[in-house]
């Protein structure tokens, strides 16, 4: 039985070998019922219909072979109480018949059902808790207001939202800004033990930025089972400089994204803060969200005119001028493309913009498509002049071409019919009609 195997018994049964019951000795919790009225009864009857089978089998068992068994049932009771019962039954020898002695399990179903509703409500706030972090973190991300979490222990950042990343180029990992300039370091530290004695802090002047530029920080302290974190709230102070109108951001924000090239603008650790949508075309990249903040690097690889040569040279000279280099997709594809690129100052820029123009086509287009239109005939005049690989790149692009207009042809320009018609998706339609300039198709 479970629990303890000392404890007294509920009910006591004796019973002949046939299973009828000869004998009833009931605990005190069970003196009300009258279970008199089982004698002479077979013990079957008293119990759930569901398991009434099994107790028969049980019984011939016991009769033919003597063994004993222990099993769990539903007590019928007189009163019209069905309570759980655990029945350990003992052999008196095959003609003597046998006794079994029962324990109330109520108890411990009781307990069992705490346990589950315990667990649901456990669950419900597990569920209610990550609602409220996922608010947290829409909120905190949404922000215009600078904002990174910074471990106390050894200062260094675990998350930053996107003003924070944009602004000042606090990005999770590092020690939050180690440079500080010595006569900010004294209020920084004074009121970080502030926000440790007291939960919060006012707000102190820090020049965080490159030069002279002073950020107003508030810091407050969370604790969670993770360890201990503040919070660093930064706001730009001091007369603002002078920007374009909301109307006129608008205007060149739309002009940046609708370029037919390539444009992002990286940090001087080659940091993406912003791109356009032809830029995350040739990186088959499907949200902006999904680059900012990642190195550049991450496409422009190729070695000798990767990244890092264009960076440095920007750096050097303040500008680079078509350099050709090849952007990698994240799905496999790689496009030629020439950089153009320009610091925002002269001497140790901060940001640098980076023009991608898309020039696979430019010096074989043409070759390529007279050699598919004459049967390869072109192909043969400019052996010398292109390389192999050139040469099979143009007739294949030119040929793709060819069959991207055919069968907008037959869909009548119908895109989502003719991706289908070519088995592409439509997404990689559009990226190859605006690749060959075909987007007026």
């Amino acid at each position: 039985m479970l629990g303890n195997p000392f404890a007294k018994p509920d009910i006591t049964l004796t019973l002949d070998v046939h299973g009828v019951i000869l004998d009833i000795v009931p605990s005190d919790a069970l003196a009300e019922e009258e279970l008199d009225g089982w004698r002479g009864r077979p013990w079957g009857d008293t119990i759930d219909p569901a398991v009434t089978l099994e107790v028969k089998r049980m019984i011939e068992e016991m009769r033919q072979k003597g063994a004993s068994s222990c099993f769990q049932v539903n007590q019928l009771l007189p009163s019209g109480r069905q309570l759980p019962f655990e029945y350990s039954t003992i052999s008196l020898g095959r003609s003597a018949g046998f006794v079994a002695i029962g324990k109330n399990l109520q108890a411990i179903s009781d307990l069992q059902e705490r346990l589950h509703l315990a667990q649901q409500e456990r669950e419900r706030d597990y569920w209610k808790f990550r609602e409220i972090e996922t608010r947290y973190k829409m909120l905190f991300d949404a922000s215009t207001e600078a904002a990174v979490v910074v471990r106390v222990t050894n200062l260094r950042i675990v998350e930053a939202n996107v003003a924070a990343i944009r602004s000042l180029g606090l990005l999770p990992g590092p020690e939050f800004h180690p440079d500080m300039p010595a006569r900010d370091r004294k209020s920084f530290e004074s009121m970080l033990e502030q926000v440790r004695e007291k939960g919060r802090a006012p707000g102190i002047a820090l020049h965080l930025a490159p030069g002279e530029s002073v950020w107003s920080l508030r810091a407050s302290l969370m604790t969670t089972e993770a360890g201990s974190f503040y919070l660093f709230q930064m706001t730009p102070m001091g007369a603002p400089p002078i920007e374009a109108s909301a109307d006129e951001a608008a205007l060149i924000a739309n002009i940046m994204q609708r370029l037919p090239d390539g444009f992002a603008i990286v940090d001087r650790n080659a940091i993406i803060r912003k791109v356009n949508h032809t830029f995350l075309d040739l990186a088959q990249v499907g949200a902006e969200r999904a680059v900012i903040g990642q190195s550049i690097k991450r496409w422009l690889s190729k070695p000798g005119a990767d990244i890092a040569v264009i960076m440095g040279l920007a750096q050097r000279h303040g500008s680079v001028r078509s350099m050709t280099t090849t952007i990698y997709g994240d799905l496999g594809s790689s496009t030629q493309v020439e950089i153009s690129a320009i610091a925002d100052r002269a001497g140790q820029p901060q940001h640098i913009g980076l023009l991608l123009r898309d020039v696979t086509m430019r010096s074989i287009a043409g070759h390529a498509s007279t050699a598919v239109s004459h049967g390869g005939e072109a192909l043969d005049t400019r052996l010398g002049e292109l390389s192999l690989e050139d040469l099979v790149r143009a007739s294949t692009e030119a040929l793709e071409q060819k069959m991207i207009l055919s069968a907008l042809e037959q869909c009548s320009g119908n895109r989502t019919a003719a991706a289908k018609l070519l088995r592409l998706s439509r997404q990689s339609l559009h990226t190859k009609l605006n690749k060959y300039d075909l987007a007026d198709q």
